[in-house]
C-alpha cells in the first residue's frame, strides 16, 4: 500500500498531469509558439505610475481592502529572487492567498477528479500518466511547450503559483481558488484543437523561447505576453474567449464582490490575465475599480 501511495504521490506531483493542469500559461504558449522569440519585440505596456522592477504586481483598493493582483509564471527555473521586495511585502500583508483553483493534494482525490472529467484510466507502473486514448489536446499543446521549458531548468515545483501556495501554507495563510479544479478540467475538454503552426518551433527554438519569456516576467516586461495573447486572439478566437475574456470577466465580478469586505487579499494568475485589453483591471474599470501597478 506504501509503495502504491508513493507512486501516486510521484506520478501526480512531478509528472505531466500536475504539469498540464498547472500550466494554462503553457497552453497559451504552445498555440503562439510558432512567433519565433526573436520576433517578439512590441513595445512595453505603459504603467499608471513608475514601479518597482520585477513581476508585476497590481493593488486596487478603498479605505478598508486591499487587493494585490500578481501575474504568475507558472513554470520557472529555482531561482526565486522573484520573491522579494515588494511582492513578499505585499504577500505578508496579505491575511488570505486566492490562486486561480486548487489541484487536489491527496493523490487519490486527484486521480477521482481526473477519472470523472477526462476518462483517464488508472496508469501502470512505468506507464505515463495520461496512457489508455488520445490525449486531449491542450494536453498534448501544453505538455510540449512544459518539456521545452524543462529542457532550460523550468519546472511548475518552482512555478510561482506552487512557491506563494507553500509559502501560505507554512505561515498558516489561507489559501483558495477563483475557480473549482473541475471547472478547469471541463473547461479545458472544450478547448479547440491547436493550429497546425504551433508546433513549429518544437525542440530548441521552443525552449530559446520558454527562457525569453521566463526573463521577460522576471523583469516584469509584459509585452511579449501581450503578443502572444494577440496570437491567440487572432488565430483561436474561441480559445481565447474560453480561457481570457469570459475568466477574466468572472474574476473581476469576484474582486468587485470582495472589495465590500475589508482586508487584504493577495490574488495570484497567470499573467495573461492582467494585460490587454481584456485583462482582469479592464474588467475592474468598467465595474468602476481602478489599479495601479507597483511592481
Amino acid at each position: 500500500m506504501q509503495e502504491r501511495l508513493d507512486f501516486w504521490r510521484d506520478s501526480f506531483r512531478r509528472r505531466n498531469v500536475r504539469n498540464v493542469l498547472h500550466g494554462l500559461a503553457a497552453v497559451a504558449l504552445s498555440l503562439a509558439s510558432a512567433v519565433p522569440a526573436s520576433a517578439i519585440s512590441v513595445p512595453a505596456v505603459p504603467s499608471a505610475i513608475q514601479a518597482e522592477p520585477g513581476p508585476a504586481l497590481w493593488v486596487v483598493r478603498d479605505a478598508d481592502t486591499t487587493i494585490y493582483l500578481f501575474g504568475t509564471f507558472h513554470a520557472l527555473d529555482p531561482n526565486s529572487s522573484w520573491f522579494s521586495s515588494n511582492i513578499r511585502a505585499a504577500f505578508n500583508s496579505s491575511d488570505e492567498l486566492v490562486l486561480e483553483t486548487l489541484v487536489p493534494e491527496d493523490p487519490f482525490a486527484l486521480h477521482a477528479a481526473l477519472a470523472r472529467n477526462t476518462g483517464m484510466r488508472e496508469p501502470k507502473v512505468g506507464e505515463p500518466v495520461y496512457g489508455g486514448g488520445p490525449a486531449p489536446s491542450f494536453v498534448a499543446s501544453a505538455g510540449q511547450a512544459m518539456t521545452a521549458g524543462r529542457q532550460v531548468g523550468m519546472s511548475v515545483d518552482n512555478g510561482a503559483d506552487f512557491v506563494l501556495r507553500r509559502a501560505a501554507e507554512a505561515s498558516g495563510k489561507p489559501v483558495e481558488g477563483l475557480e473549482s479544479f473541475e471547472f478547469q478540467l471541463n473547461m479545458f475538454k472544450t478547448l479547440p484543437p491547436s493550429p497546425p503552426q504551433a508546433t513549429a518551433h518544437a525542440g530548441d527554438g521552443l525552449s530559446g523561447f520558454m527562457g525569453g519569456l521566463q526573463s521577460a516576467w522576471k523583469r516584469g516586461d509584459s509585452s511579449n505576453f501581450l503578443k502572444l495573447l494577440g496570437t491567440m486572439r487572432a488565430e483561436s478566437p474561441q480559445t481565447y474567449e474560453t480561457l481570457f475574456v469570459s475568466r477574466n470577466a468572472n474574476w473581476a465580478g469576484w474582486i468587485a464582490n470582495r472589495m465590500a469586505q475589508p482586508g487584504t487579499v493577495f490574488i495570484a494568475v497567470g499573467t495573461g490575465h492582467l494585460v490587454g485589453p481584456d485583462s482582469v483591471q479592464q474588467q475592474l474599470a468598467a465595474r468602476g475599480y481602478s489599479s495601479a501597478r507597483v511592481s
